[in-house]
């Protein structure tokens, strides 16, 4: 696996040290120290990935999110060091695959940049759709109809972890085991991923039997 990776991050030393091992993965690894210029090499060479830092000078990286996601699919994972939960949500939101806190190590961001890539170009599954308490999820679109008709679009994540949760109605899944099928990376500590994606995807759509299963995980009701 090999490919260019753009990271957004105006700390040099961060960006010396992910230099460092992504190339020894095979990567070639882009900087960029502000927003602006991230946007700019974004345009000229369509990087495979893109790690984004949350505290950029200028443009902060919220907005070059917003604007990456508005014309491309690429995957991107967050650098933060905020700590605030709210900021994680937003990113999530607003098209984020991912995020990592800092400090954070060098190893675990190839890994998961790794399995985005895993996730992102794997084949397509056939089209199909699951009907449940009368919401139809629709894997071809992505979408998911409501009984009264509306059209419901979650995040590109929110949507793989509600099909995953619908294909396995009434098996109880770790957060572990969905961080694997859904992120495609085992557990580096940050199950709390799952549970903002599980929270979104209930104020969205609110009557989808996502189930708590205390101490475990989740499951879709049936």
């Amino acid at each position: 696996m090999d490919g260019i990776v753009l990271l957004i991050e105006d700390e040099e030393e961060i960006a010396d040290l992910l230099r460092l091992v992504f190339e020894k993965e095979g990567f070639r690894l882009l900087h960029a120290a502000s927003g602006e210029k991230g946007l700019s090499l974004m345009t000229e060479r369509s990087p495979r990935a893109v790690l984004l830092d949350l505290g950029l000078p200028g443009i902060d990286g919220m907005e070059v999110c917003r604007q990456i996601r508005a014309t491309s699919d690429v995957p991107i994972i967050m650098l933060t060091a905020r700590d605030d939960e709210i900021d994680k949500v937003v990113g999530l939101e607003i098209g984020a695959d991912d995020y990592v806190t800092k400090p954070f190590s060098p190893r675990e961001v190839v890994a998961r940049v790794k399995a985005v890539l895993r996730r992102s170009e794997q084949q397509p599954e056939a089209p199909a759709a699951i009907t449940i308490a009368d919401f139809e999820i629709d894997s071809g679109r992505r979408t998911v109809r409501t009984p009264a008709g509306d059209v419901v679009e979650p995040t590109a994540r929110e949507f793989d972890l509600l099909w995953h949760l619908a294909r396995n109605r009434g098996i109880v899944l770790s957060r572990s085991q969905l961080l694997e099928a859904v992120w495609g990376y085992d557990y580096f500590g940050e199950s709390r991923t799952v549970d903002v994606h599980v929270r979104q995807l209930r104020k969205k759509l609110p009557d989808v039997p996502i189930e708590t299963v205390w101490g475990v995980g989740y499951k879709m009701g049936r």
